[in-house]
């Protein structure tokens, strides 16, 4: 299918995987930690680390010999699914955390509680889905400039 979304659905779709890329964003690196956080079963877990490591979102990191034993580190690509991730965690905070977020983000530099705000990067202004429109881009099968509708607030 010739879309964006399809196409990082492919690599990240299945519920286990998005899990172990979020522990990853946590600190954890080893397959047993993974396992124990998930209580995800072993065949599963390494199905989804092969996974993640075929598609280049993470990368093994022997660190024993004897047996070999490997870390699990996120990539450039893995890093990028942060915001991702980020809109995934602020949507469940607002619909399904009835007795408030698991998790609060703090910013570093002023130390404030803070949520991530999507802006345009043109002109800073708050994007949400009523102040943008899709367009085709240069990897669209539609004609050059056709208008993609999106629903309108509400809809």
């Amino acid at each position: 299918m010739n879309c964006s979304v399809a196409q990082t659905l492919e690599v990240v779709g299945e519920w286990w995987t998005m899990l172990i890329v979020r522990d990853c964003f946590l600190g954890i690196t080893r397959f047993d930690d993974f396992q124990q956080r998930l209580g995800i079963s072993r065949n599963i877990l390494a199905d989804r680390l092969d996974h993640l490591v075929e598609r280049g979102v993470l990368v093994r990191v022997p660190y024993q010999e004897h047996p070999v034993r490997y870390d699990y580190r996120l990539t450039e690509k893995g890093r990028d699914l942060w915001l991702v991730l980020t809109a995934l965690r602020q949507w469940g905070d607002r619909w399904e955390a009835p007795e408030g977020p698991p998790v609060i983000i703090e910013h570093k530099q002023c130390r404030h509680e803070s949520t991530v705000v999507p802006t345009c990067s043109a002109c800073g202004e708050h994007l949400d889905v009523g102040s943008v429109r899709a367009l085709s881009g240069p990897g669209s099968k539609n004609r050059p400039a056709d208008e993609i509708l999106l629903p309108a607030r509400g809809a």
